[in-house]
């Protein structure tokens, strides 16, 4: 146990560090250009490490919730890096953050529009007709409606940590969200009515709240054992540097998501709509990879799992790692296994 005055003097100390680190902290690692800009969105190209790509490109579809930098946080934890030097032709969307005239932004937007547009710019640079998507989190959700309503563009569907059945128990967001007790717990309309986008600073304090004394306190206490390790205190502050970045969220997408999602549940009832189109998971009869994590907090396992039941494809892989949410991206040990798995699974289905 530290005696007041250690645990002020270590204190002083780290926050001396985080100051000499500078833009050392800064977190992102693989070079990649951006090559289509749409409103707030941003897709990069990752520059491929082989000359000749081993398969279709990949286009990854990460949340809103967050920055997509944590799939690329720095030498030795980055998903991406691993994944260029297997081979693999990346692509990345960065949503950017939505301000106050996106407020009336809807899921319609995001994944006929910008999603649907990115798609066919990446096939138009590969003079390809379909290619391979990667979602994770929330993005893997969005993947899921895409591959649903554009089944011809997708060679392959992989999501990674995606909500499928979101009246799943097991998960406190879930219950949060009002759909385990069939109640309305969060009154979104109100909110979106009060705040127009709703504020990230709220999203990062509903997630911190899921574990309070862990991701509270508990980390900052270990903090202080890393004082003398440099490598150790970069890669704590660039995670955390990547908590606190969270964007606001469009107002009307965010109200569609609770509602359709969370509360009604509909993504497997088969009744979710999108721009007059309804979301049958049926259509999904590419092959498909379902990773998720043990020991994920957030997406329930019960939850990504559930999506064997509704999908038509034939060619269904489930993939798991004993780790949390985070982990699977952030990991080293993780990363030694996953992007290979990620890399002989597109290899196989050409």
């Amino acid at each position: 146990m530290y005696s007041n005055v250690d645990f002020i003097q270590k204190g002083v100390k780290v926050s001396q560090r985080y100051i000499a680190l500078g833009e050392d902290v800064q977190p992102g690692f693989s070079l990649k250009e951006a090559v289509y800009r749409e409103d707030k969105l941003v897709l990069y190209h990752f520059k491929p490490q082989d000359r000749t790509p081993l398969s279709a490109p990949i286009l990854i579809v990460y949340a809103l919730v967050n920055r997509p930098y944590i799939a690329d946080l720095e030498a030795g934890r980055s998903f991406i890096d691993n994944l260029l030097k297997l081979g693999l032709d990346i692509y990345l969307i960065d949503w950017g953050y939505p301000s106050r005239g996106d407020r009336w932004l809807t899921l319609d937007d995001y994944i006929n529009g910008y999603l649907n547009n990115c798609v066919d710019i990446v096939c138009n640079r590969h003079n390809l007709d379909r290619l391979n998507v990667l979602g994770i989190c929330q993005g893997g959700t969005f993947s899921l409606c895409y591959a649903a309503l554009y089944p011809h563009k997708v060679n392959t569907l992989i999501t990674m940590a995606a909500p499928v059945d979101f009246h799943r128990q097991e998960g406190l967001l879930n219950i949060w969200g009002g759909a385990a007790s069939g109640q309305q717990a969060i009154d979104v309309d109100l909110l979106v009515e009060v705040f127009g986008n709703v504020p990230g600073s709220f999203l990062s304090a509903t997630f911190l709240m899921l574990k309070p004394f862990q991701l509270g306190v508990q980390k900052y206490v270990d903090l202080l054992e890393l004082i003398d390790h440099d490598d150790k205190l970069l890669t704590f502050f660039r995670m955390e540097k990547w908590i606190s970045d969270s964007p606001d969220q469009a107002g009307e997408a965010f109200r569609q998501f609770i509602k359709d999602f969370y509360q009604g549940n509909k993504l497997i009832q088969g009744t979710v709509e999108l721009g007059g189109k309804t979301v049958n998971l049926k259509n999904i009869s590419m092959p498909v990879l379902n990773i998720y994590a043990e020991q994920d907090h957030l997406v329930p396992p019960a939850s990504s799992l559930a999506l064997g039941q509704y999908i038509s494809s034939e060619d269904y892989t489930v993939c798991n790692f004993p780790v949390g949410h985070i982990g699977l991206y952030v990991s080293s040990k993780v990363q030694s296994n996953l992007p290979p798995t990620i890399a002989e699974w597109i290899q196989a289905r050409p």
